[in-house]
């Protein structure tokens, strides 16, 4: 390995590097990049002389890292997120900042938070757009190739480059249309009735699918939606059940009541995601504290509605 031409690359080439490895793919790294893939082969054959290892070797009709790729691949990924986070341009000033935020988070948490978010963007940085995308059960990959700036979800990608700060607590909970039927009386009751299950248009189904699948809790699931959305017209006038967050007693279910589950489940933290290359960004901070300053307001929320202890 030569020291002069690895010092000699520029940060064009390492991000080329760091594409190829992330998209497992020459082609698809180009669409990304906005280059012709002559352009990323030619990249990768400098990056191959520099370090001295051939880095992606044919599999196939795709190619695959080397082990030198995959190592020295982290390396290259933190250099490169820090030099991102150098001091750049005037300080940060949100009444005059003009750009698009992009959020993933499934139905439940974009209508719990994201609307009163835009009120407070809307008052204080007429120029920040919101964008919204479906997180599914979210992937590290998710904010690592930017997919968005920031994801709301409770579950938290093993990963030590996605940093992490807790929101709100929720709980599940089993929802019913009180003029067709009262809650399950016990667990018996539960698995004998028909539910309104879900699966996220991703293809992944909840924790508590999971959960239950594993303790061997056998349930009907008459009808299967993408998304919480989905619940309230299937459920109007049913004796089905639905489970799904107690915060959504406070909006999108507010015409049932509902009941705790007749098995032990455990409460679940909302949290909210990002990549540990936006840390010390003031933009991306200043957006996390407003999403912070929403889930503050509603921590201490009363709930009245049709509860049952």
């Amino acid at each position: 390995m030569n020291p002069i031409d690895i010092l000699s690359l520029d940060l064009r080439a390492l991000a080329t590097f760091v594409t190829v490895l992330d998209e497992g793919s020459v082609s698809r790294a180009a669409v990304r990049l906005g280059v012709s893939q002559s352009a990323v082969s030619h990249t990768l054959e400098r990056l191959r002389q520099a370090f001295g290892d051939p880095l992606f070797v044919k599999s196939g009709r795709g190619i695959v890292p080397t082990r030198y790729a995959l190592q020295a691949g982290p390396h290259i990924r933190q250099l490169l997120d820090e030099l991102r986070t150098l001091p750049s341009g005037p300080p940060f000033d949100p009444a005059t900042a003009e750009f698009t935020f992009t959020i993933a988070a499934n139905d439940y948490q974009r209508d719990l938070l994201l609307p009163g978010l835009m009120r407070q963007l809307r008052e204080q940085s007429p120029g920040i757009s919101l964008q919204v995308i479906p997180s599914g059960i979210p992937r590290a990959d998710l904010l690592r190739k930017e997919a968005c700036d920031l994801v709301i979800t409770p579950h938290a990608p093993e990963a030590t480059d996605i940093m992490q700060r807790g929101l709100m607590a929720d709980r599940m909970v089993v929802f019913y249309d009180p003029d067709m039927r009262s809650a399950p009386a016990d667990l018996a009751d539960y698995l004998k009735s028909e539910h309104i299950s879900l699966m996220f248009a991703t293809g992944e189904k909840p924790a508590l699918e999971n959960t239950l699948a594993a303790r061997g809790m056998n349930r009907r699931n008459r009808v299967t939606v993408s998304n919480f959305s989905g619940l309230p017209e299937f459920l109007r006038g049913t004796d089905m059940l639905a489970a799904a967050p107690e915060r959504l007693a406070n909006g999108l279910m507010r015409d049932f009541a509902y009941a705790p589950l007749p098995f032990d489940y455990k409460p679940f933290t909302l949290l909210m995601l990002w990549h540990s290359r936006h840390q010390n960004d003031p933009a991306h901070r200043w957006m996390r504290n407003q999403v912070n300053a929403v889930a503050a307001t509603m921590n201490g929320l009363n709930k009245t509605h049709q509860k049952i202890n």
